[in-house]
C-alpha cells in the first residue's frame, strides 16, 4: 500500500511541476506583446515631435541669417591725411680719436730722458723724449768751424780786392798821365814808355776783377757751409721729440737708455710713444649702399652713448667717405663729438639714430592700411556710398607706422586697416573711424 502510494505521488509531482511551468510562459509571452505594443504606439510620436522641433529650430536659423546679411558689416577705416615723415637708420658706431699718431725718431740714437708717460695730458711743443746722439754733436760742431773758415775767406778776399783795386786805380792814373802829356807834347815821352803804362794798366785792372770772382767764390763756399750748418743742426734739433697737437700719450714704447733706430731709414723702427688728440672725437658709423645716397652733410643725428652713464645728445654729420668699401658694401660717415671734459674715450660704442630722409609734408595711411601683391601696393576705399572700392597707389617713404602715398589717393579718403578678407569690391560697410598713434604700431579706436 505505501509503495503503490508512493507511486502515484511521483507521478503526479511532474504533471503540476509542467502545469506551472506552461502558467507562466504564457504570462510571459502576454507581457512581451504589451511592450511590443506600447514601443509601437509611442515611437512614431516621438519621431513626430523630433521633426517639428528640428524643423522649428530650422525656420528660427534661417530668419537670423538673413537678417545678419542684410546689416552693413562694420570696418574700422581711418583718413588721408598729411604728416612728417623720415626715415631713420639705427646703428652702432665706434668713437675714434680726431687725430693720432705714433711718434718715432727722425735720427738714430740713444733715449737719454724721457718725461711722460701713458695717460699724460701734453701741448702742442711740450717735450716728450730726448735722444743722444754723440756723432751728431761732432757733426755739428765741424759744421760750426767750417762757416767760420767761409767767414773768414771773405774777409781775405774783400781785403785782396781793395788792395788790388787801389794799385789799379795808381797804374791806371799814371798811365792817363803819361798819355796826356804825350798828346800834349808829342816826342816828349817815349812809346815803349806809354806801351808799359798802359800794360801795367790793364793787368792790374784783370787782378782787381779776379779777386772780386775769388770774393764771390768765397761767399758761396759760405752758404754751403751755412746750410750743411742748417742740417746737422736741424738733425740735432730732432734728438728732441715733441708733441705736434694738444692729446693724451696712449702708449709708452721706449724707455731711457734704450736705443732708438731713426724712422725713415729703418722700417722696422719702433715708435717712441703713441698721441691721440682726444678733446674732439669722431663717431664713425658705416651707412648701408641702399641708404648711402640720402647721406648730407649736417643733418642731426641721435647719439646714445652705449656705458653705464648712457649719455645722450645730437650731432650732426661731418663728413663722409663718398664711396662703399668693397668689402662690407657700406660708407663711413662720421659725426664730430666734442669732449672738453673727457668723459667719452676712443673704443667706446654708440647708438646713432641718423636722418637719412626726411618729408615735411607728405600724404600717409598706416602700414596697416596697405596690401602687397606681386610687388604692387593697394588699399581699400570707403567712398561717401560707404561701398568698398580696391584702389592701386604709389608708396614712397615708410617708416615703423606709417607709409607715404604718391599717387591713388586723396587726403581726407578713409581706407580701411586690417581684416581685409572679409571685405569684397562693392560691398557696403558700416565704418568706424580709427585713430592710430604714431608713436607705437598699435591701434586703439576713438
Amino acid at each position: 500500500m505505501a509503495g503503490a502510494m508512493l507511486f502515484l505521488n511521483n507521478l503526479v509531482t511532474p504533471a503540476i511541476s509542467l502545469a506551472k511551468l506552461r502558467s507562466e510562459m504564457v504570462t510571459a509571452h502576454m507581457r512581451n506583446r504589451f511592450s511590443l505594443i506600447l514601443v509601437g504606439v509611442a515611437a512614431p510620436a516621438l519621431i513626430a515631435i523630433w521633426l517639428g522641433a528640428t524643423t522649428g529650430c530650422g525656420h528660427s536659423g534661417g530668419s537670423s541669417s538673413s537678417v545678419s546679411a542684410d546689416a552693413p558689416v562694420r570696418a574700422a577705416v581711418v583718413q588721408v591725411r598729411r604728416t612728417q615723415l623720415s626715415n631713420t637708420l639705427s646703428i652702432a658706431g665706434e668713437f675714434l680719436p680726431y687725430q693720432e699718431v705714433e711718434l718715432h725718431a727722425k735720427v738714430a740714437g740713444y733715449i737719454r730722458k724721457i718725461s711722460v708717460d701713458i695717460g699724460d695730458r701734453v701741448k702742442t711743443g711740450q717735450v716728450l723724449a730726448v735722444l743722444e746722439v754723440p756723432e751728431l754733436v761732432a757733426e755739428l760742431q765741424g759744421a760750426g768751424a767750417g762757416v767760420r773758415h767761409s767767414q773768414q775767406e771773405i774777409e781775405r778776399a774783400q781785403n785782396e780786392v781793395a788792395r788790388n783795386q787801389a794799385q789799379f786805380e795808381a797804374l791806371h792814373a799814371n798811365a792817363a798821365r803819361l798819355a796826356q802829356a804825350s798828346k800834349a807834347r808829342p816826342g816828349l815821352v817815349a812809346q815803349q814808355e806809354l806801351d808799359d803804362a798802359e800794360s801795367k794798366d790793364r793787368a792790374a785792372q784783370a787782378q782787381v776783377e779776379s779777386s772780386k770772382s775769388a770774393l764771390s767764390a768765397a761767399r758761396q763756399q759760405l752758404e754751403m757751409s751755412q746750410a750743411t750748418n742748417s742740417q746737422v743742426s736741424a738733425m740735432s734739433d730732432y734728438t728732441r721729440i715733441t708733441a705736434p697737437f694738444d692729446g693724451v700719450i696712449t702708449w709708452r714704447y721706449a724707455d731711457t737708455g734704450a736705443l732708438v733706430q731713426a724712422g725713415t731709414s729703418n722700417n722696422n723702427s719702433a715708435p717712441v710713444v703713441k698721441l691721440a688728440q682726444v678733446n674732439i672725437l669722431r663717431l664713425r658709423i658705416p651707412v648701408p649702399e641702399s641708404l648711402a645716397a640720402a647721406v648730407r652733410v649736417g643733418e642731426p643725428a641721435d647719439v646714445t652713448v652705449i656705458s653705464s652713464s648712457g649719455e645722450h645728445f645730437t650731432g650732426h654729420v661731418t663728413r663722409f667717405t663718398d664711396a662703399l668699401d668693397r668689402t662690407t658694401r657700406t660708407m663711413q660717415v662720421e659725426i664730430d663729438v666734442p669732449n672738453e671734459t673727457y668723459k667719452l674715450q676712443p673704443g667706446m660704442y654708440a647708438n646713432v639714430a641718423l636722418e637719412v630722409q626726411n618729408h615735411a609734408d607728405a600724404l600717409t595711411v598706416p602700414i596697416q592700411a596697405v596690401q602687397r601683391h606681386d610687388g604692387k601696393a593697394s588699399v581699400l576705399v570707403v567712398d561717401q556710398q560707404n561701398q568698398v572700392q580696391l584702389r592701386e597707389i604709389q608708396t614712397g617713404l615708410e617708416d615703423p607706422n606709417r607709409v607715404e602715398v604718391l599717387s591713388g589717393l586723396n587726403e581726407g579718403e578713409r581706407v580701411i586697416v586690417g581684416n581685409f578678407g572679409s571685405f569684397q569690391p562693392g560691398q557696403v560697410v558700416e565704418p568706424k573711424l580709427t585713430k592710430f598713434n604714431s608713436d607705437a604700431s598699435q591701434r586703439g579706436p576713438d
